[in-house]
């Protein structure tokens, strides 16, 4: 097996004073990706000490341009008897072995040995490479030099080294760049080869300096925090959770906020103002979801986006009345009223309304209608898109089966829905009124999914208690869930029996009484991420109160509901 079939794999958090650098400057034919080698030169340093050199000539097998050969001083005659590239790259790649490459202006050396491995069939080992142009930029201001050219750099830190387009004497100007260059950042706190890249890439100090928040975090899943201390109004000192995160490995996931992997804006802004980082350690990657959700619905973190306001949720209401009418609410009230939902603002809520408004001839007015004294008629009643019970025009007992129509259809049926919402659509593609006709559909598509997640969140909030385990890895992870919250989490290691785990788990569950109507006894969001956990392949039920399950016809998915409405 070839040497360099293995990509080199740096600890990129080792002092740069023991990393090993490979300095490298390259001559060429010209600057294109058709041009060829003519020399390589390359110093190996360590902590300031140079191991090793390396130089050759390389037979380009076509002419160099004179111009090139004034440039340089290599010529045609020089490189005759040098060796080709394919002989050359092997030593090359080998004298360079487990090494960070440095190049000035990186990009044109490195591209030109990446194309040269791909040309003679040798593997890239990979290299970490840092580019003394880009270094330089970081770290001088602009007024000391005017440019970042080798030759300028090389005045400016008067190094014994004068450059002249020699790939080795090149290369030994690099080195003493190198090392100034280096000493220049170091009173900037890069000290590793993992602050270098960082600073490379533009991270503030600032921000690179409160990386050893992470390091005393737990190296397991769970939940992290942000958070700030800063006086109030009192003046008074107080902590404030500026973000919640979750993630498999607390402590990688939150190094990665003081690096160039972290783009987001706000998250740089989160940094600089923080004062540190707190976490604590889940058993289950589903408990870390739902504290996560529990801590961002308690603290309202300014830098988080999800999740964060549950309130804007709200419920479709069929009143408690002589005769009923459709209501867009907030809350759930235990006032005998049946309630449809959630739904994820007024108006998704207004859209199931207008296709329950297609299926039933429910009134739409908002007036309570007294059972003594009719009234006139409206507008919707004269057309008959509505029952029109204000006029007596239908009885309190006609009315109600209309009423119970659409209880069933939002609660168990949705069928009266679809065949209401096709043949409309039927007539409207048929007058060739197709905007009308992607109305309809979208009514009905939300009423379907409003439906499927009514029903998925009144069963799991049904049930007084589910425990339920899943394998992962030879370990079982078992949650316990009470009227759709999460009331406990375990894990079972490898050699445990799940179901002591399981039993452990049920006696120290915490308490839940359901909640009003239909609505889960948590936020829905976290109910929803418990149901899409139970819904897993591979999830057993251990035990059961209660019945977890959906009506037959509560809904179809999209492929079916297209067939169902133009059939």
């Amino acid at each position: 097996m070839s040497l360099f079939a293995q990509p080199q794999i740096f600890d990129t958090g080792r002092a740069l004073v023991d990393v090993q650098f490979c300095v490298v400057d390259l001559e060429t034919t010209g600057s294109t990706a058709s041009d060829a080698i003519t020399e390589i030169g390359a110093v190996r340093v360590r902590g300031g000490d140079v191991t090793g050199e390396f130089q050759t000539l390389v037979n380009p097998r076509v002419g160099i341009p004179p111009l090139i050969s004034v440039l340089t001083g290599i010529t045609n005659s020089m490189v005759a008897g040098a060796p080709g590239l394919a002989e050359a790259l092997p030593s090359f790649l080998e004298f360079a072995r487990g090494c960070v490459l440095v190049a000035h202006n990186a990009r044109f050396d490195v591209g030109f040995l990446k194309r040269a491995c791909e040309q003679h069939g040798y593997p890239w080992p990979h290299h970490e490479v840092i580019d003394t142009v880009g270094l330089a930029r970081g770290a001088l201001l602009r007024d000391e030099v005017p440019n970042v050219k080798l030759s300028t750099l090389a005045r400016h830190f008067k190094v014994s080294v004068e450059p002249n387009h020699r790939a080795l004497t090149d290369a030994r100007a690099t080195v003493e760049v190198l090392h100034h260059l280096l000493e220049r950042v170091g009173n900037l706190r890069v000290e590793t080869l993992d602050d270098l890249a960082e600073f490379l890439r533009g991270v503030s100090p600032e921000r690179r300096a409160k990386r050893g928040w992470a390091s005393d975090l737990p190296d397991a899943p769970g939940v992290y925090r942000f958070y700030a201390d800063l006086p109030d109004a009192a003046g008074m000192v107080r902590r404030q959770v500026l973000y919640v995160g979750k993630s498999v490995n607390i402590r990688n996931r939150v190094r990665t906020y003081f690096t160039a992997a972290e783009k987001r804006p706000r998250m740089a802004e989160m940094v600089r103002v923080a004062s540190g980082v707190e976490a604590d350690v889940c058993r289950t990657p589903l408990e870390a979801e739902v504290l996560e959700l529990r801590l961002i619905d308690a603290h309202r973190p300014r830098y988080n986006r999800k999740s964060k306001y549950p309130e804007r949720q709200v419920w479709l209401k069929l009143t408690n009345e002589a005769f009923p009418r459709l209501s867009v609410v907030r809350r759930v009230a235990d006032d005998g009223a049946d309630y449809f939902g959630p739904l994820g603002g007024r108006l998704a809520a207004e859209q199931v309304v207008l296709a329950v408004y297609d299926a039933f001839p429910i009134r739409q007015c908002t007036d309570r209608l007294s059972l003594a004294k009719p009234t006139a008629s409206c507008a919707l009643g004269e057309m008959g898109r509505c029952a029109s019970p204000c006029d007596r025009r239908v009885s309190r007992d006609d009315y109600g089966q209309i009423a119970d129509g659409v209880r069933a259809a939002l609660g168990r049926d949705v069928r009266p829905i679809l065949d209401a919402g096709g043949s409309r659509l039927r007539v409207l593609v048929d007058q060739r009124r197709f905007e009308e006709a992607g109305l309809v559909r979208d009514r009905v598509r939300a009423t379907l999914r409003a439906a499927l997640r009514y029903q998925r969140l009144r069963a799991i909030a049904a049930c007084p208690q589910i425990v339920a385990a899943l394998q992962v890895a030879g370990a079982w992870e078992i949650h316990v869930i009470r009227h759709g919250r999460l009331a406990a989490a375990a894990l079972a290691r490898p050699g445990e029996v799940p179901q002591a785990v399981a039993r452990a788990a049920v006696a120290a569950a915490e308490a839940v009484r359901p909640a009003v109507g239909p609505q889960p006894a948590a936020l829905v969001e976290e109910s929803e991420r418990i149901a899409a956990w139970l819904e897993r392949p591979g999830v057993r039920l251990i035990d059961i109160q209660g019945e977890w399950a959906w009506p037959i016809f509560s809904g179809i998915n999209d492929t079916a509901l297209a067939s169902h409405l133009l059939g």
